[in-house]
């Protein structure tokens, strides 16, 4: 996530946390360093100006505080400033109550892909979302959308004339006993007086309870102009950052946005439909700075439906290459092993190989090809996967026979790790048996 800003930030935290002296002149060269990365990052600079010279402030000319260090403090502090920079507090807020939901934004923003990631997002949490098509100036929009309703079994309304003030007075009669309604809005190059207009025309005909601008990273502090005009027109309630996977401008936008008073409610954070997260400025900050973020990876351990009974059975060394196989798959549905990785603290600070989790990510794919193609007795006593089994796995899986022998080595080494653990680490046998329950 934002990984060239993530990055920037993290080396400096880390050269911070372990350089060997931490005086005036140290932490200047800090503050200096903050400054430069937040620069390309595009955030505006007033807002840095005042970042740094709070920071500045607060390490080098008030008293450290009883019990913390210099350097601990300098830390400290960095991470608060950032965060009452980004927000300071989560504003998802009473999203699950919301009846109708109108979404607005420009071209190119992911509008369309983003309410199919808030509908799931809500289908989940107990909520049975519609969705009306009411963008008729891009011809594929109103597919786009039906598309991915029928992707996630929820009805969409378009209207046969295109028209969306109809449409929208359609979807209110249609869908009027749903308990949540999301509108999709026209999109421009820019915000002209058609589109302002219409949506204007929208917005009374509606009556919203909350309006999300959606918002791609990659506008920077340009965000902060398109927030305040989308702003006077209808009002709006929050805003959802897209695109936060892969730029280093998306502190601009989420600092432009909070400037603006318009709450950053959502950030998507790649483009598949379950890339998607309620935005919580401590947690995005830690995460950036390489101090992890251990309530995101349990909250989407729980989405991804990791099983209890077999992590208890894997902390207890008694698991099978089926239970193997089938951690694997949960794993790959909370993301990318650097994004799980981010997520942990400490994981950051770590200075591995940079293709290293690439690497690794790549051979559980592998695993999971050749643990498919063992027979069900196999899967059960991995004992049996000797000789001339191994060449007739390798060859059903299409792999060489050294992968099957890697698996099965790291297989063992997990299995012999994993009792370990169980042994020596009983709370970590209670966290894992409360899946699914309270943190």
């Amino acid at each position: 996530m934002l990984e060239n800003l993530g990055k920037s930030l993290g080396d400096l935290i880390r050269k911070l946390a372990t350089g060997t002296t931490v005086d005036e002149k140290a932490v200047e060269e800090v503050l200096q360093d903050l400054r430069r990365i937040l620069l390309q990052s595009d955030v505006d600079l007033d807002l840095i100006e005042k970042l740094v010279g709070n920071m500045r402030k607060k390490c080098l000319q008030e008293k450290t505080p009883a019990g913390l260090t210099l350097r601990e403090h300098v830390l400290k502090t960095i991470y608060d400033e950032l965060v009452a920079l980004l927000g300071e507090k989560p504003a998802e807020g009473d999203m699950l109550d919301r009846k109708r939901i109108m979404f607005v934004g420009l071209y190119g923003s992911g509008k369309t892909t983003t309410i199919a990631k808030l509908a799931r997002y809500l289908k989940k949490r107990g909520r049975k979302p519609v969705l009306v098509a009411l963008d008729y100036h891009r011809p594929a929009a109103p597919e786009q959308l039906n598309q991915l309703g029928d992707h996630l079994n929820v009805p969409v309304h378009i209207n046969e004339k295109k028209d969306p003030y109809t449409a929208a007075k359609e979807g209110l009669e249609k869908f009027q006993k749903r308990d949540v309604i999301i509108f999709d809005t026209a999109g421009r190059n820019a915000l002209d007086k058609e589109l302002a207009d219409e949506l204007k025309k929208l917005g009374e005909i509606i009556k919203p309870d909350e309006v999300l601008l959606v918002i791609p990273a990659d506008l920077g502090k340009v965000a902060r102009r398109q927030a305040n005009e989308f702003n006077r027109l209808v009002g709006l309630t929050g805003v959802i950052v897209t695109k936060m996977d892969g730029t280093a401008k998306g502190g601009g936008a989420l600092a432009a946005a909070a400037a603006t008073g318009a709450k950053v409610k959502f950030i998507g954070t790649g483009e598949k439909i379950d890339e998607f997260e309620p935005y919580d400025p401590t947690r995005f900050v830690s995460r950036m700075l390489g101090l992890g973020d251990m309530q995101t990876l349990l909250d989407k351990a729980k989405d991804a439906e990791l099983k209890p009974e077999i992590a208890e059975k894997m902390l207890e060394g008694k698991f099978t290459l089926d239970d193997f196989y089938e951690q694997i798959e949960s794993m790959g549905k909370m993301g990318s092993l650097q994004k799980v990785a981010d997520m942990i603290p400490g994981f950051g600070m770590m200075k591995l190989p940079q293709d290293a989790l690439v690497k690794q990510e790549q051979q559980l794919k592998k695993y999971k090809i050749i643990i498919q193609s063992l027979t069900k007795d196999e899967r059960a006593n991995p004992s049996l996967i000797a000789g001339g089994r191994i060449k007739r796995v390798a060859s059903g899986a299409g792999v060489a026979e050294s992968d099957v022998r890697d698996m099965l080595k790291q297989y063992d080494q997990i299995k012999k790790l994993t009792k370990m653990l169980g042994r020596g680490n009983k709370d970590m046998m209670k966290l894992l048996k409360q899946f699914g329950g309270k943190f």
